[in-house]
């Protein structure tokens, strides 16, 4: 067993790596959660699926345990290890994006509590385009797990310029969520609804730009420079988007 002396205490460094392991593996853990939760609520949206709507909604709270997990361990670690800048960095980028990631399955439960309502109306045709944008979002989410887990800074870079993929798609939703409903008024409701479900979407991609500048940064020592990537042109309208389950 390695041991290091300094600070006149016994480091066993064995043991510290196991913990700096077990981080990510709870990360990887907390994403796959989070990434199930997406497809999830697209899915049963898709199907008009109320039971697995309910199901992924009452889910939600494993990622939420997980994420104690890892602010707990990563708290003990800090505590008790006292690492270097490097680890430093690990350790307190992880527990930001254990924030993101919960997040992101906060967004997924509420897309899954949106399709509990749009049920109750009759389907529109929008709701063929979300999965589109939806399934954009989990190609970037799998990306940057692998990013984190080889703390590759330039497939960071490359995931954090494909937000504004996501925003073109949330733009182009949002105008054709709008012609339904001038077209038919009672198609309001239900467009409504899909509204907010895009606009989480798109909030996911946010947060994955997030974790890939955190994985930028852990990777380089350094924060990115560019302007983040940013293409939603929505908010130059009058429709209010501010979503009371967010």
């Amino acid at each position: 067993m390695v041991t290091n002396e300094s600070n006149g205490a016994p480091h066993i460094m064995s043991a510290y790596e196991d913990e700096l392991e077990q981080l990510n593996n709870l990360v990887l853990e907390m994403g796959g959660r989070a990434e199930i939760q997406l497809s999830g609520a697209i899915r049963a949206m898709a199907r008009r699926d109320s039971e697995s709507a309910e199901n992924l909604i009452a889910a939600d709270r494993e990622i939420d345990q997980i994420e104690e997990r890892i602010n707990d361990l990563a708290v003990r670690t800090l505590a008790l290890r006292q690492p270097m800048a490097g680890d430093m960095r690990i350790i307190v980028s992880v527990i930001k994006i254990a924030g993101d990631l919960e997040r992101f399955g906060d967004y997924a439960k509420n897309i899954a509590k949106r399709t509990l309502v749009v049920n109750q109306s009759p389907p529109i045709r929008a709701t063929s385009s979300i999965p589109r944008m939806a399934e954009l979002v989990q190609r970037m989410l799998d990306s940057v797990l692998k990013a984190f887990v080889t703390r590759d800074a330039t497939m960071a870079e490359a995931i954090w310029a494909q937000d504004a993929e996501v925003d073109e798609s949330y733009n182009s939703l949002f105008r054709e969520l709008l012609t339904y409903m001038m077209e038919d008024p009672r198609n309001i409701s239900a467009a409504t609804h899909l509204l907010f479900v895009a606009k989480n979407i798109e909030r996911m991609g946010d947060l994955e730009t997030n974790v890939a500048e955190t994985i930028h940064f852990v990777a380089r020592g350094e924060r990115m420079e560019q302007e983040r990537p940013k293409r939603d042109v929505t908010s130059t309208t009058d429709v209010p988007l501010t979503d009371p389950n967010a």
